[in-house]
């Protein structure tokens, strides 16, 4: 039984293994054989009525450097214009990943986030009370992390990939048992957008930053 099943049962969980030597070196990222890491998927819609149209599949792995995320999106329609780091990318498309290290739900936790057109945003963030006015973004804080795009737009798909050191994350020997959620933002120009995430937030208008619903991640052995 995992962590998941056995303390939080309405909380997703997930094992995230170790990848092969040779993805921390610097070859190219969209060369890794990413198939054979276990995949997340459906995106549930944040507010939980189902699945979400424009799907969302993530992959994870890691080794004692660094996390490695991925994120395959279906779009019919990508676009995006911001061009700058820490630019307000989540009022157009993006994908998001908050994380923490620890079992208990977070105060202080991480975002990062990319565009189709890979531009990076990343925060720390506090979050006493899960409401709007006591939250507190940190957006001068630059995470020394590497990450990617591709966009292609002829069959209705864009990737992104993300290499995030942990020292970036954590000071203590690596914790095996991580908070975090996944989102995704697909606002198609001639229609409604849709938010959808790994773990549910329930809410109505979508709101991410509910730390209380991150699902775990647990490292593998």
């Amino acid at each position: 039984m995992g962590i998941g099943e056995a303390t939080m049962p309405d909380l997703p969980y997930h094992a995230v293994p170790h990848v092969p030597a040779h993805w921390s070196a610097g070859s190219d990222p969209f060369s890794w054989e990413w198939i054979t890491l276990p995949a997340i998927t459906p995106f549930i819609l944040a507010d939980g009525s189902g699945p979400a149209t424009q799907q969302t599949v993530v992959r994870l792995g890691y080794d004692a450097d660094a996390l490695y995320v991925r994120f395959d999106c279906d779009d019919c329609d990508i676009w995006g214009t911001y061009c700058e780091r820490d630019d307000p990318i989540y009022d157009e498309e993006a994908v998001e990943l908050f994380i923490s290290p620890g079992k208990e739900t977070p105060v202080d936790y991480f975002e990062f986030e990319i565009s189709p057109n890979g531009i990076f945003f990343d925060a720390r963030i506090s979050n006493p009370d899960e409401r709007r006015a006591t939250l507190r973004v940190d957006t001068a804080w630059n995470a020394d992390a590497r990450w990617w795009a591709r966009r292609e737009d002829a069959v209705g798909r864009w990737t992104a990939i993300l290499a995030l050191p942990w020292r970036c994350l954590t000071c203590e020997p690596l914790p095996s048992l991580w908070r975090a959620n996944f989102f995704r933002i697909e606002r198609p120009r001639d229609g409604e957008p849709e938010f959808s995430c790994w773990s549910p937030t329930y809410t109505t208008p979508a709101d991410f930053h509910k730390p209380s619903c991150f699902g775990y991640l647990m490292l593998a052995e």
